[in-house]
């Protein structure tokens, strides 16, 4: 689990260190960040959500359109 910590850790900072080339990106990054300071949690926390929010309705979506 440590490991995949690390992992995902570093794959967040990497967004955050490329956002300097992307200002779409930044913007986005600067959204997740404030959405993080009025929740009270961890930027990283945020990041988290939102993919697993993103992947839980993206794989809902496909088992829809798979049972019509």
């Amino acid at each position: 689990m440590i490991e995949s910590h690390a992992f995902f850790s570093k794959m967040v900072d990497e967004l955050v260190e490329f956002s300097e080339y992307d200002p779409e990106l930044a913007n986005g990054i600067k959204w997740l960040d404030d959405q993080a300071q009025k929740k009270g949690i961890t930027f990283y926390d945020m990041v988290f959500e939102v993919l697993y929010k993103h992947d839980v309705n993206s794989k809902a979506k496909d088992w829809l359109s798979t049972r019509n």
